[in-house]
């Protein structure tokens, strides 16, 4: 999929996914993600394993962080820059794993124990699973009578 960067507004801040999700807010979700994913990665290489480390995804907490920071609102390019640059820099943070820590674990809620290097192989698929909700709703017909 190419990334459009010059999409209309109605595109991007109105048609919503199954979640009730625009993309601006999927965007936004796909920026906390990176970020999580880079605070959990390099705490899980010099703390204490198993690691207590909140998970933002847990009890709907993604949407109260998606909701809180006002994705529907960023400035798209803005926005756009944000996530590749997240994207960018947790890739390279991914490539500086000290192997000796791939094993180390967080505790991702109730009795959920991932490891460095389960969270690390995650982080691809949930990539992919929200860039197709993105392309789905690209590709989307417009409803009748605008969003």
């Amino acid at each position: 999929m190419e990334f459009k960067l010059l999409l209309p507004e109605e595109l991007i801040a109105h048609r919503r996914n199954s979640q009730n999700r625009t993309i601006k807010q999927i965007v936004g979700h796909l920026v906390d993600s990176a970020s999580n994913n880079t605070h959990r990665t390099v705490h899980l290489q010099y703390r204490e394993t198993p690691l207590e480390f909140p998970n933002y995804a847990t009890f709907g907490n993604n949407d109260r962080w998606i909701a809180i920071q006002n994705y529907q609102e960023e400035n798209w390019a803005n926005l756009v820059q944000l996530w590749k640059f997240s994207i960018l820099h947790f890739a390279h943070i991914i490539q500086q794993i000290n192997p000796e820590k791939i094993d180390n674990v967080w505790f991702g809620g109730e009795d959920e124990k991932v490891t460095l290097k389960e969270m690390v192989e995650y982080f691809l698929p949930h990539l992919k699973l929200h860039l197709r909700e993105i392309e789905e709703l690209i590709e989307s017909p417009s409803p009748k009578g605008g969003s």
